[in-house]
């Protein structure tokens, strides 16, 4: 585990640019809001789950769900790849021991009011969000019957889950889009309306794997109020409803804390470097847990607990690791949403900047 605190301003510097006139540097502390009384467990994934070996990350949550009780709801709006990607993961919750699996896939509001769709969420013990595109799965989902279903459902204690761009969407307020780099930069980063599951949290993923800590330490500075989680791939967050986080994977979990950060984000331009300082990095292997609403270190697990691979129950389909189909569709999940992107519109006057501006 490391813990990194970036380096401080000079309190003298600090006291000189007050006296000139007001302070140019942005200096703010903030609790944060993370409770989630009487709540079930989130598991927020990075991405690339295991679902060939051990699958560690997605028996947990089938654990979480019940076990040979578990009726599980699939999400799958926010990806590309169709009712593939719905039908990949009945079959591997099926494997792992759940009882039923219903899959759902509306791709307007409309679609997000039906009945049925609220129906499944209601009657489901675990809901999981695939990968994809979180805007999208934020755009048709939030404020829809089908979302406030979702948010009851985890209210009565329902584990809710989230892969990828899933993961992103439980936040209040939810990465939509960016771009990668080790700096952090203006425009690096935008946020949009999460589902609300998880207040207080930035939630971003794939983290390590594409070198997405410039911008997560960019969105942390702008919303010092809120705590930055960075999830690498086949790593999972386990949020239990008293805020304790706990990590389980393969990887890391890199929290940034910008509770005492400086920086001159609020006046930078264009694309250009800001400042981020004072903010507190922690990087926790599997294993560690952190007190999201203290803010915390807690001491680490003993021992992990043993996680067996699961067989086949009787007269259920093959492992995907045994099919060759469904290996080359899970190797097309792990890969969705891999272009880090802004979204960009053509310049309708392309002679009218200055070079400045030319360089964004």
């Amino acid at each position: 585990m490391t813990t990194v605190r970036t380096p401080t301003v000079f309190r003298a510097a600090r006291q000189r640019a007050g006296r000139a006139g007001g302070e140019r540097l942005l200096h703010c502390r903030m609790p944060s809001d993370s409770s989630r009384t009487g709540a079930g467990v989130l598991m927020a994934i990075g991405g690339a789950e295991d679902k060939l070996g051990n699958k560690t990350i997605l028996n947990r949550f089938v654990q979480l769900a019940g076990g040979p009780s578990a009726r599980i709801a699939v999400i799958s709006t926010a990806s590309s790849l169709g009712h593939e990607i719905t039908e990949l993961y009945r079959r591997l919750f099926l494997e792992l021991g759940a009882a039923e699996v219903h899959g759902l896939r509306p791709s307007t509001r409309a679609e997000a009011e039906a009945p049925e769709a609220v129906a499944a969420v209601r009657g489901a013990t675990g809901v999981f969000m695939t990968g994809g595109n979180q805007l999208r799965l934020s755009m048709v989902v939030e404020a829809t019957s089908l979302g406030r279903a979702l948010v009851e459902a985890h209210g009565r204690g329902a584990v809710v889950g989230g892969t990828s761009a899933g993961a992103s969407a439980l936040s209040t307020h939810m990465v939509s889009f960016g771009r990668p780099g080790e700096t952090p930069r203006q425009r690096m980063g935008q946020l949009g309306v999460g589902l609300g599951l998880l207040p207080g949290v930035i939630v971003d993923q794939h983290f390590g794997q594409r070198n997405r800590i410039g911008r997560l330490l960019t969105l942390v500075a702008q919303s010092p109020g809120q705590l930055g989680l960075g999830l690498d791939e086949d790593t999972a967050a386990v949020i239990s409803a008293d805020g304790v986080l706990e990590v389980l994977g393969k990887g890391a979990v890199t929290i940034v804390d910008g509770s005492d950060v400086v920086s001159d984000a609020f006046e930078v331009r264009q694309s250009r470097p800001i400042l981020v300082s004072g903010a507190v990095v922690h990087s926790l292997p599997p294993g560690y847990r952190f007190d999201l609403a203290k803010r915390a270190l807690l001491p680490r697990l003993q021992s992990l607990p043993p996680v067996e691979e699961a067989r086949p129950a009787r007269g259920r389909r093959a492992s995907p690791r045994r099919d060759p189909a469904a290996r080359r569709l899970a190797q097309a999940v792990d890969a969705e949403g891999a272009a880090d992107r802004i979204p960009h519109r053509a310049d309708p006057h392309p002679g009218a900047h200055t070079s400045e501006e030319a360089s964004q």
